[in-house]
């Protein structure tokens, strides 16, 4: 904290526990549909499986050995690196605090598609937490984690994050801070050094979500929340108009940018 004098005064460090804190899985799908490993590629290339990872939270945990079921299930071949052959690459899962899911499949085509839908009602039958369920494409034969298309395969589009008092809405490809009760930490101390300021303008600049911004609100305080993801700020309006806020609003826009080219400033910036 840097006070008016420019002196620097260091506070404690937001903690949280030191396992089963991530609310999210990024594992890489290697072996055969009939022996799938989700993990990560080893040095020379061999899938490690990380399934017991003991940082992933405890829904994300028991998701894992159903999504291995279901992968052989569906017949989907992951991805070979070495022979450029195969379809999925990645298993994306993400938790919200209420214990629903978030699953993604990342394939390199639409070839298993079909055979996703078709047993998409034994894998909600048997992992009943997944709310969201899509198929992203990622055809490029590079260490990219996700393409630009995505396919939603449930009703639902969007995983509420239930943080603190306010519900952020996760879609797809939207970021979302891996350690949650950190984030509401992170999210309370702002939400209180701003209202000590008690500011009528705040900008939220690469504001994902809008969690900062989202928080920050207040009658009378004018928020504007500045993010180049559009799914993000897709999301962050959802948020926003649950909460009924008509001062806050979210642009997709390049925050440094837009921020050069205003002809005003706002009384509190949080980066």
């Amino acid at each position: 904290l840097i006070g008016e004098q420019g002196t620097v005064r260091w506070l404690p460090p937001a903690t949280g526990e030191e396992s089963g804190f991530r609310n999210k899985a990024k594992m890489v799908v290697t072996g055969t549909a009939d022996e799938p490993v989700l993990g990560i590629l080893g040095p020379h290339g061999v899938g490690v499986d990380l399934r017991d990872c003991a940082l992933h939270s405890p829904g994300v945990l028991a998701a894992l050995p159903v999504l291995a079921e279901f992968v052989t299930l569906a017949r989907l071949e992951p991805y070979d690196v070495a022979r450029r052959a195969g379809e999925l690459k990645y298993l994306l899962v993400t938790e919200s605090p209420d214990g629903e899911l978030m699953v993604r499949f990342v394939l390199r085509s639409t070839e298993a598609l079909a055979r996703i839908r078709k047993h998409l009602a034994w894998l909600l039958a048997a992992l009943p937490s997944a709310r969201v369920v899509s198929l992203n494409l990622q055809p490029e034969p590079k260490a990219v984690l996700e393409g630009p298309r995505e396919i939603l395969l449930t009703e639902a589009t969007t995983l509420p994050m239930r943080v603190n008092d306010v519900v952020l809405h996760l879609r797809p490809q939207s970021f979302f801070q891996t350690n949650t009760v950190v984030a509401a930490a992170l999210y309370r101390q702002v939400r209180a050094w701003v209202d000590e300021l008690a500011p009528g303008s705040l900008w939220d600049l690469y504001c994902g979500v809008g969690g900062f911004a989202l928080h920050c609100a207040a009658p009378g305080r004018a928020v504007l929340g500045i993010e180049t993801s559009g799914e993000a700020v897709a999301s962050a309006r959802i948020s926003a108009a649950e909460r009924g806020l008509h001062d806050v609003r979210f642009e997709a826009a390049d925050a440094t940018a837009a921020a050069l080219a205003s002809t005003a400033a706002p009384e509190v910036v949080v980066v």
